[in-house]
């Protein structure tokens, strides 16, 4: 192969092993689950929400922004299920550059996966709150955005493969998946070929991907929107704006409250982005977030409004 190969990394098992989860967090993990398929299922009329940096390239300032979620996610309870975005191998479009907590633990410094798992493992413990066949094995649900181009028949696609059984090779194992049930949409919004930005959200897209579930036959129809990206033209500010259009559409059509089960919110301690090496503690180092004002405002706004 055109590689070299640096040094054998541990297995997940032998990551697993070395920084074990307490049953306290098994628990959690557990809980929460069972809420987010309720809410999926359609057994929940609660919504969830996403939202968090826009790359989890800090441990510190990550756990500081989750340790403010909490006391939100108390006032809103009743009507929204928080769910901290971690994201720790974040690339660029293009795949050059930063690509993440994984693959550099410091954003600074040279890439080191093996120091990447265990960064990543222990931010995920503290935090405690691919392929779309092994999609079909995993039990929560999981979410098939469609592709920058906009063509949600590679969305539509990807869904149904994940709701299959599959057969395939895993870390060395043929096994066999049962499917899940769970896997749903997210709307992102698309780039046209000459480089603009459009958006989906609106009333008619979430119609139009509502035929598309019933045309294909899908379990448990469901569509987070994620309201950053090419939906808001990467300006985050834009992004409570949209999550009340789409409560708005909810209102208007009974239907579309029954497909619409949450949202994706970039956010993070400080408004905006920064270059690698910035030096502005909580401001991402990727995409433009909200910052925390903001962003508490738009998780109140939006309990207000359910």
């Amino acid at each position: 192969m055109n590689m070299n190969f640096k040094r054998k990394l541990p297995i997940p098992m032998e990551t697993k092993e070395m920084y074990p989860v307490t049953r306290e967090m098994e628990e959690t993990v557990e809980r929460r689950l069972t809420e987010l398929k309720a809410i999926f299922s359609g057994n929940s009329d609660k919504m969830a929400l996403i939202i968090g940096p826009c790359s989890a390239d800090n441990e510190d300032s990550v756990i500081d922004y989750i340790t403010r979620l909490i006391p939100v996610q108390e006032k809103v309870k009743d009507k929204i299920l928080i769910v901290p975005r971690i994201y720790t191998n974040k690339p660029r479009t293009t795949g050059d550059g930063y690509k993440g907590l994984v693959h550099q633990p410091n954003p600074a410094g040279d890439p080191d996966l093996f120091k990447g798992i265990i960064a990543t493992r222990e931010l995920h413990m503290r935090a405690v709150q691919q392929h779309r066949l092994t999609a079909s094995a995993i039990e929560c649900p999981v979410g098939m955005k469609n592709p920058t181009s906009g063509d949600l028949s590679v969305m539509m696609n990807a869904i149904l493969a994940a709701q299959h059984q599959h057969d395939f090779i895993y870390r060395g194992w043929e096994g066999r998946s049962y499917g899940n049930p769970y896997a749903h949409a997210i709307l992102r919004g698309y780039i046209d070929n000459t480089g603009v930005t459009h958006p989906n959200y609106h009333y008619e897209s979430l119609v139009h991907l509502a035929e598309l579930f019933l045309k294909w036959q899908v379990q448990n129809p469901a569509v987070i929107v994620d309201c950053n990206h090419a939906n808001s033209g990467k300006n985050p500010f834009e992004q409570p704006r949209i999550l009340k259009e789409v409560l708005h559409s909810c209102r208007y059509n009974p239907e579309l409250r029954k497909l619409v089960k949450g949202f994706m919110v970039e956010s993070y301690i400080e408004d905006g982005n920064q270059p690698i090496g910035g030096g502005v503690y909580g401001k991402s180092i990727t995409d433009a977030c909200l910052g925390w004002e903001k962003s508490e405002r738009l998780i109140l706004d939006m309990a207000d409004a359910l």
